[in-house]
């Protein structure tokens, strides 16, 4: 029985079905009763219970039965780990729970440096480009514009971003691929066939009360679980907005740089623009090189030149306020944007492209998020970024009412005299501090989607020890440099990069606006007329918006679309190979007939050790093996198929990290190992942690099959048992809450070192019934198996551990269209030999190594 050491476990979700406000909307926890799916013979089956294609005899079975189910209430999850352990926590716990009020103050003061610089920099720009599209031709257009800008930031920053998509989060992580991460953990479309129902048992999870929400979300899940027309284009949806967020990372250096560096050409008059592209190049790459220091030692280095600038935002707007034309004030009226574009008909539609760059870096409120807590980014928001922020654009709108021709440099002409010199070096770092903005976001993106199979894997440093988020990707940081530096070079022109800053910032904008809606119809199930309120009103706004910066899409901006395309290919193009290659290993998997033909000996010699084989399969003997045993003229005593595997969420316990199943029958000495990655997880650990970690995990699978056997038979000696819990299905609790467990709750078993023996006989004491000579007999030997196997497996690992490695590359057939021999035969196998093999991450020696290569023709 026990094919698998974890059995139960629960699913995460996002909002409570009580809950309206959007502070229901922060994940949670199920302690209380749940949902689950009665069949006909009414025992209770979790709603995920399966064995995941294995029977009863360890031997693999390839069809699952699906009864007929309806929904009942019983009590709460717990995962096999818990039961062995007799605790059942919560769901892992965010890394920010339990900090101190001091330490929360400082982590929302750190947000500003590495959160808010994009955002906070709009200001250099965002009306010199406004009034490059559509000069200033009256008061009136001030108004206008600023009434425009104001209200674009309360609607997408504010109202989008800080108080809904925030909420959004998967576990804390933020950005593209967490939003289909969490919504591919509640519906199963990703188009790599290796996922598992045990999957879902990681993290809690709980069912809503039925309800017409409820009925909905499960009639969208089951849409895009069966049609593989969603499931694509949902990918690509993806990949779309994650190859803009990559863009993104390019842009937003060149625009913040360039803008703050050319107010030198306010102050002196001597300076040129060449002058100011020479100077922007050398401060992209000192902020490149600094990249690599971290985001928390970095944000606490630059969050009180952040605070600095926010405060001169303020208070430079506060004195043009005073001192210019208090009158902008009006702009708060909205009835003047309906003046502007009146008065400026079609300018003022292309002056849309320069108004959303007041909320450039919203995204990166989001995709920032794993850094930081969402009650600090939204305490920062709103009490100090958002005020500041709207005094500043005030204060320019008040100085442009009486200079209008110095709307090409709005927010350096704005600044006084005196305080001119110390605002621009504070400008300047802003902007530096900006630029890490979004390339930290970028890193945190792309570590997602190389977790998920949509990227190829790149070697991923982690800065810091207390908070596993913050990262730095080496080759990407210079891939990202180089890219840059050519944008600053070709594109001088601040209201072209502005153009392509826009367009990059809104494809981003629009696929979070899509995705945060089917969250809110298949997760947190809210109102559906809240649902379409949400989408028109964004989704309708963004569209206007991108209709304004795509008619300018031939002056230059077009590079950022052709790199944005080109990252698109790659992440499709990696998905596409990887896709094949995984289907291609299940078709050719060994069949379980051919391994009982060859015996336990496997048709040739077992050599004392323990034999670690890496694959990509989740399920069956790799075809790979087969090649290992006619190359090698001997094989292991022990082989374990590891396969390791990321799954759809953030965070795998330690103790729930491996899953086991036995592989034909214990004379074999044939396992198969799951170790579970979630897509924050760090792999840090050497090889000899690994093995260590691997190994105990195996004998504690080895140790509860034995224990489930023992149960099997007091079962069967015991007809009360089996009146209490039919087909060991049901178990009650000490709380009375019923379990869906393959086997009864081990509750009064307080260590699972004991001998079976021992455990056998308590239990028999408790339930009053003593053993006869046959059942002192059987559990004896069903005592000295386990000795024996486990003396085995000690002797196997003192023997030594050799990781098998099979190298399985794919071809097109020769019969296969010509684009996809060239996608396959040479990008795909392109990228995937420049890649970082995942083997790197365990430093394993090399004469701990053994190699086979293999060609898949798929």
């Amino acid at each position: 029985m026990a094919e698998e050491s974890s059995l139960e476990g629960s699913e995460k979700e996002e909002i409570d079905s009580s809950g309206g406000g959007l502070g229901d909307m922060a994940s949670m926890d199920s302690i209380e009763s749940r949902w689950v799916i009665q069949d006909d013979d009414d025992s209770e089956i979790g709603v995920d219970d399966d064995n995941d294609g294995f029977d009863g005899t360890g031997l693999e079975s390839d069809e699952d039965e699906i009864p007929e189910h309806r929904l009942i209430r019983t009590g709460p999850r717990v995962d096999s780990f818990d039961v062995e352990a007799l605790e059942v926590p919560g769901a892992p716990r965010n890394d920010y729970e339990d900090l101190t009020v001091g330490r929360k103050v400082l982590l929302a003061f750190q947000t500003l440096g590495v959160v808010f610089g994009d955002v906070g920099t709009s200001p250099l720009y965002t009306f010199s480009v406004m009034f490059s599209k559509s000069p200033v031709q009256g008061k009136e257009d001030v108004i206008g514009a600023l009434s425009l800008v104001l209200y674009t930031l309360l609607l997408v920053p504010l109202i989008k971003y800080v108080l809904v998509v925030l909420w959004a989060n998967d576990d804390g992580e933020g950005g593209t691929f967490a939003l289909y991460s969490l919504i591919s953990r509640h519906a199963k479309i990703s188009l790599i066939p290796n996922q598992l129902r045990s999957d879902t048992r990681i993290s809690s999870f709980r069912l809503k009360v039925p309800c017409p929400e409820l009925e909905r979300s499960l009639k969208l899940k089951e849409k895009l679980e069966n049609s593989l027309i969603l499931k694509k284009i949902l990918l690509v949806l993806v990949l779309a907005g994650t190859s803009m967020v990559i863009a993104d990372g390019v842009v937003t250096p060149a625009m913040s740089v360039m803008s703050a560096v050319g107010g030198l050409k306010v102050g002196v008059d001597v300076v040129e623009q060449d002058q100011v592209v020479m100077i922007s190049v050398a401060f992209l790459v000192i902020l490149f090189s600094l990249q690599k220091y971290g985001t928390s030692k970095m944000g606490l280095v630059v969050g009180p030149a952040l605070l600095i600038w926010f405060c001169c935002l303020a208070g430079i707007g506060i004195y043009n306020l005073i001192k210019y034309d208090s009158s902008v004030f009006k702009a708060f009226n909205p009835v003047h944007i309906y003046y502007f574009f009146k008065r400026n008909s079609i300018n003022a539609w292309y002056a849309l492209g320069g108004c959303i760059l007041c909320a450039t870096g919203s995204e990166a409120l989001f995709a920032d998020l794993c850094y930081f807590s969402v009650r600090s980014v939204q305490l920062t928001f709103v009490c100090l970024v958002l005020p500041c922020l709207m005094l500043g654009y005030m204060g320019q709108a008040a100085y442009l009412m009486e200079n209008h021709a110095d709307a090409s440099q709005a927010f350096f002409s704005s600044v006084p005299g005196t305080a001119f010199w110390p605002v621009l070096f504070i400008a300047n770092i802003a902007a530096l501090i900006a630029s890490r903005t979004m390339t930290t976001a970028t890193f945190s993106c792309i570590k997602q989607s190389t977790a998920l199979g949509c990227f190829p894997r790149l070697k991923i440093i982690h800065t810091s020890r207390k908070f596993m988020g913050q990262i730095y990707i080496p080759v990407l940081n210079w891939f990202l440099l180089a890219v840059c530096l050519v944008v600053v070079c070709s594109i001088s022109s601040i209201d072209e990069i502005g153009n392509a800053y826009g367009m990059a910032e809104l494809g981003v904008m629009m696929t979070t606006t899509i995705l945060v809606t089917l969250i809110m119809l298949l997760i947190w199930q809210i109102n559906i007329v809240i649902v379409i309120a949400f989408l028109v009103v964004f989704l309708g706004v963004e569209l206007v918006f991108f209709s304004s910066v795509i008619a300018s899409v031939g002056d230059g901006s077009w590079i950022i679309l052709v790199f944005a395309v080109i990252m698109f290919g790659i992440m499709y193009i990696w998905n596409y190979g990887s896709k094949l290659r995984y289907e291609t290993e299940v078709e050719q998997k060994l069949s379980m007939d051919l391994m009982r033909e060859l015996g336990c000996n496997l048709g040739t010699i077992r050599a004392p050790g323990i034999g670690l084989l890496y694959n990509e399969l989740v399920k069956g003997v790799p075809a790979i093996f087969g090649h290992f045993l006619t190359t090698l003229p001997a094989i292991h005593s022990m082989v374990i198929f590891v396969c390791i595997k990321y799954v759809p969420v953030p965070v795998v316990p330690q103790n729930e990290r491996f899953l086991f199943r036995r592989v034909c029958t214990k004379s074999y000495h044939l396992f198969r190992c799951i170790a579970r990655y979630g897509y924050k997880d760090a792999r840090k650990e050497n090889h000899q942690a690994f093995e260590q970690l691997l190994i105990e995990s195996l004998e504690k699978f080895i140790r509860r099959e034995a224990q489930e056997r023992s149960l099997e038979s007091d079962g069967n000696d015991d007809s009360d048992s089996e009146e209490d819990f039919p087909g060991s299905r049901v178990v009650i609790g000490p709380n009375g809450s019923m379990y869906s467990m393959g086997v009864p709750l081990l509750s009064e078993y307080r260590d699972l070192n004991k001998p079976i023996m021992e455990m056998n006989a308590s239990s028999d004491h408790r339930n009053h019934h003593p053993f006869d000579a046959s059942s002192d007999s059987s559990v004896s030997e069903a005592e000295q198996s386990l000795e024996r196997e486990l003396s085995f497996i000690h002797k196997a690992k003192e023997s030594g551990v050799v990781y098998l490695l099979g190298h399985g590359d794919i071809r097109a057939r020769k019969d296969s269209w010509f684009i996809k021999k060239l996608v396959i035969n040479y990008f795909y196998t392109f990228l995937r030999k420049n890649c970082r093999r995942g083997i790197a991450n365990l430093s394993v020696p090399q004469s701990h190594l053994m190699q086979v290569g293999m060609t898949y023709m798929v």
